[in-house]
């Protein structure tokens, strides 16, 4: 027995040695300055060695860093003087798969040395960071112009958690969610802006180009537009311009995103508290009267039309829903007075016409029925005239309705076509039957 304990510890002794003897020459090929074609092929061949090898929590920390660092050293391993094939080479190897680890390794190393308290690769790193983040954001860049949209957004997610001083990045990342339709995605990166009481205020620092003529814009990097103008010289006229707040648009996003997804509770008390943090925003109004309409909250919507009607009384469109509202509560005089409100304010709007000729239009009904149940009677002969002209009278009312309906939509709407004949036969009018039919 006490040589198979003997012969189990020589051999994790063995084991524990190779795995320290290959961490040693990961870290002497990292640090060279210049990484060639057989570096980069050893280097490989190491991590894959070490990998399964590491038991230790350091050990499996650092080798996780340099498996990360793997394509950072593809892209130094290339001719550094060929900026197209170090570009082609980043494009090939700086995946949003790549980039995420790249991020998660950065950031468990550093996690790793700040419990232990010692830097190994700290300084290393926060410069890794710091000169390799431009080319990061241009694979982004380059993956949105593609209009791949959720590339964009994941490496725009990964830049976030490599520099979580930049939530610039986090909200680029959640508009480029919002454009793949990765919703939930979206949603959680702008709840972590508002958590984070995230604005995107600042300054932009804007100068013109010398050879384009054109006024280019340095974001907010004022260093970088400063030399270009005082140092470089390939920049002029330097100009500053404040960056308007975020958060209306967040909020805002937080309840359309909310209502996608169904939401309208959620989406409902989302929308009050954009309405209170910018209540000068009259879309969210609208947007809260779509999520009543959604919900089926018709006292709410009314009582949020009212409201928008005091800002803006002669808005056509909110009057005549106030007569779609009563009409569907069969509040009918209250629904004709709004649908001849709106026409007043716009005379060529067609929906009013069409919804009041059919309010008027649901008298017929029961005096079609009545007509189609008498008898031959003298007296059913004196009721049938009479409900024929409470008919008549009726459809002289609706005609002009439906004929200008009709008009306005450029003879487009089918329905309201077949309903303004059936009237012209109801008044036996002919030629004028004759010519609608003929334009069908």
């Amino acid at each position: 027995m006490k040589h198979i304990v003997w012969a189990s510890a020589v051999l994790f002794s063995s084991v524990a040695l190779a795995q320290k003897d290959e961490l040693k020459s990961l870290k002497r090929i990292y640090a060279k300055d210049v990484i060639k074609g057989n570096d980069l092929i050893e280097y490989k061949s190491l991590v894959s060695k070490a990998e399964p090898l590491a038991t230790e929590e350091g050990d499996k920390v650092y080798v996780a860093f340099y498996k990360t660092m793997t394509p950072l050293l593809e892209v130094m391993a290339v001719d550094q003087s060929n900026m197209a094939e170090m570009q082609a080479a980043a494009m090939r190897v700086l995946t949003p798969k790549s980039i995420s680890d790249f991020a998660i390794g950065l950031n468990a190393t550093l996690d790793y040395e700040k419990k232990t308290g010692k830097k190994v690769y700290t300084d290393d790193i926060l410069e890794t960071i710091s000169g390799f983040k431009p080319q990061l954001i241009d694979v982004a860049t380059t993956f949105g112009k593609a209009s791949k949209f959720k590339e964009a957004a994941d490496v725009l997610y990964s830049i976030y958690l490599l520099d979580k001083k930049d939530q610039n990045m986090l909200f680029y990342a959640a508009s480029y969610a919002v454009n793949a339709q990765e919703f939930d995605k979206a949603l959680n990166y702008y709840e972590e802006l508002k958590k984070l009481n995230y604005t995107g205020e600042g300054t932009l620092y804007l100068a013109v180009n010398n050879t384009t003529k054109q006024e280019e814009n340095f974001g907010e990097n004022k260093a970088l537009r400063d030399l270009s103008v005082n140092t470089a010289k390939t920049h002029s006229k330097p100009r500053d311009e404040k960056s308007p707040s975020k958060r209306p648009e967040i909020n805002k996003n937080v309840v359309l995103i909310l209502m996608q997804q169904g939401k309208y509770k959620e989406a409902m008390l989302a929308a009050q508290e954009a309405r209170q943090a910018n209540p000068e925003d009259d879309s969210l109004l609208f947007t809260e009267m779509e999520i009543c309409l959604k919900m089926n909250d018709f006292d709410t919507y009314t009582k949020l039309v009212n409201e928008a009607l005091a800002k803006n009384p002669n808005d056509a469109t909110l009057v005549f829903n106030l007569g779609v509202i009563a009409s569907n509560s069969n509040k009918l005089d209250e629904a004709e007075a709004h649908y001849k409100r709106a026409i007043e304010i716009k005379p060529d709007y067609a929906d009013p016409y069409l919804n009041l000729a059919e309010l008027k239009l649901r008298a017929d009904a029961k005096w079609f029925d009545e007509m189609g149940k008498l008898g031959t009677s003298e007296k059913d002969n004196k009721r049938y005239a009479v409900l024929k002209k409470l008919r008549d009278d009726n459809f002289k009312v609706v005609l002009p309705l439906l004929e200008k309906a009709v008009e306005l939509e450029g003879g487009k709407n089918e329905a309201a076509k077949k309903t303004l004949l059936s009237v012209y036969n109801a008044l036996e009018m002919t030629d004028k039957a004759k010519a609608l039919k003929a334009k069908q």
